[in-house]
């Protein structure tokens, strides 16, 4: 009875220790891992806590991995991934050298694990390991599943052009349901979503459309795979239809930046195409841009009605090329009165934009005005009456006064805040910058009008003396005694010489 007790005591001890040192996978049954294409895998193979105990405190024992992959039928050998021998020598298939490996600072401490980065559509099946320490053999057995999210077409995704999404994975069950999400919201089904038989397809991909895209697969044994895709689309930043403001005669900046560095797509050079039709004819620019910068932008230094309209930007990428319209709206002022105005005078200023958009509101301002005018005075429209006559709001001035000289401005305004704006120098008609009157000024018409007297009264003093020298000597008495006589014929001719003589004194 002893005997029996003992042996079944021992019998019970093996099967612990045993149970200690059974890897996961062994005696429980195969583990099934899921890995997206692209993405990496990690099989998981681990020694039990007693074995590696024992690997630690003996370091100097021999331990060595082999990993090998079933083929994909029951007739087909396992051949060898990979094996590191217990003098770190590593074997490995050339079909997948440079894609798996194990950790050599794991593997002292139990760990095992096979990392096969990145995983392709071909490495779906069993795997197993196999490890030896001292004379003792263990082994894992791992199942790799492959899930595959592919795009048609291949290659960047193009804001605009339509888009297929496909996910399938390597599990042999029947599909049963495959369901969408965006950003971790079920995509319902609309006139630009719809799904067929799995797979996803979008008609007009925006750029509101990228980031994270998850697929579920439901099979009939109830077995659910998901993967998880990063969706990027090039397009360009911005509003879909931007419209950029210049003042007449100030210079205009149009955008053209894409959403992401060309070099993220293979991309190493990237030009744009800009063109504009006016009057007939078209023109074009080419701007290009190396693989570090992703906006092309176009400068035009001067501006006028004549430049406004649709301007188009065209950025070919591979085979596919990428296109986004920009308007350009001159925004310019018209007076009633052009040049200098009168003062007193009635003066309407028209605002206008050359292409309205039919949400903009303005505003006028006066900025700067002469010393006697008060602080900015303001007139705002609420209400445009006519959008197609392409005017703005009127700056109404009944009478014009010098408070009203200076510079306003015509502000345009959207509901993004302030889109541009044009100034409009007001001036009166003889308006001249007037200076202080200065003491020398004074002296100086003041000296003059003294000389002027002084001259006047030298010359008819000169004409006094001439009369009284022609004076006959025998009227000396009539000296000093005014008389008054009738001035004959040869009076007045003499008369006439003398007023001449004066003048020209």
């Amino acid at each position: 009875m002893r005997l029996v007790s003992l042996v079944l005591l021992l019998t019970f001890t093996l099967l612990v220790f045993s149970a200690g040192n059974i890897l996961p996978g062994a005696a429980a049954g195969e583990q099934k891992v899921w890995a997206r294409e692209g993405s990496s895998a990690v099989l998981p193979c681990y020694l039990s806590p007693r074995k590696q105990g024992r690997i630690w405190k003996q370091p100097s024992d021999w331990t060595s991995v082999l990993w090998k992959r079933h083929g994909g039928s029951a007739h087909q050998e396992p051949h060898v991934v990979l094996e590191v021998e217990y003098t770190g020598l590593r074997k490995t298939a050339l079909p997948m050298r440079p894609r798996v490996s194990v950790q050599d600072s794991a593997l002292r401490s139990g760990n095992f694990s096979l990392r096969i980065d990145p995983v392709r559509s071909g490495d779906a099946g069993l795997y197993e390991a196999q490890v030896a320490y001292s004379t003792e053999v263990q082994s894992c057995q791992v199942e790799l599943g492959i899930v595959t999210v592919t795009l048609s077409p291949p290659g960047p995704v193009v804001e605009g052009e339509p888009l297929l999404m496909s996910c399938n994975s390597s599990h042999r069950a029947r599909l049963v349901e495959t369901r969408w999400f965006h950003n971790g919201r079920p995509v319902p089904t609309t006139k630009n979503f719809y799904s067929l038989h799995g797979a996803l397809s979008i008609l007009q991909p925006s750029m509101s459309d990228s980031g994270s895209w998850h697929c579920q697969l439901r099979y009939s044994d109830n077995v659910v795979v998901s993967a998880t895709h990063d969706l990027q689309i090039l397009g360009f930043d911005g509003p879909a239809n931007p419209v950029v403001y210049a003042a007449a005669g100030s210079a205009a900046d149009l955008p053209c930046t894409l959403s992401y560095l060309p070099s993220a797509f293979g991309i190493n050079v990237v030009a744009a195409h800009w063109s504009h039709l006016a009057g007939g004819h078209l023109q074009d620019w080419v701007i290009s841009q190396n693989q570090s910068s992703r906006s092309f932008p176009l400068h035009l230094p001067a501006v006028g009605p004549d430049d406004a309209g649709r301007y188009s930007c065209a950025v070919p990428v591979g085979s596919k090329t990428m296109r986004r319209d920009v308007t350009l709206a001159v925004v310019r002022v018209t007076p009633s009165i052009p040049g200098p105005i009168s003062e007193g005078s009635h003066l309407l200023v028209m605002c206008g934009v050359t292409h309205l958009q039919g949400h903009e509101r303005f505003q006028w301002e006066l900025l700067s005005s002469a010393p006697t005018n008060k602080k900015g005075v303001t007139f705002t429209s609420h209400n445009l009456k006519d959008h197609r006559s392409q005017t703005g709001p009127t700056l109404d001035i009944p009478q014009v006064s010098q408070k009203d000289v200076g510079i306003w401005e015509c502000s345009v305004y959207g509901p993004e805040g302030r889109l541009g704006a044009v100034e409009y120098g007001l001036q009166i008609t003889g308006a001249q910058v007037s200076s202080p009157p200065t003491i020398f000024s004074g002296q100086v018409t003041f000296g003059l009008t003294v000389t002027l007297f002084f001259l006047l009264m030298v010359c008819i003093l000169a004409l006094a003396l001439q009369k009284r020298a022609r004076l006959p000597a025998s009227y000396p008495a009539l000296e000093g005694i005014v008389a008054v006589t009738v001035p004959n014929k040869k009076d007045v001719e003499e008369s006439q010489k003398e007023t001449i003589q004066q003048t020209e004194c």
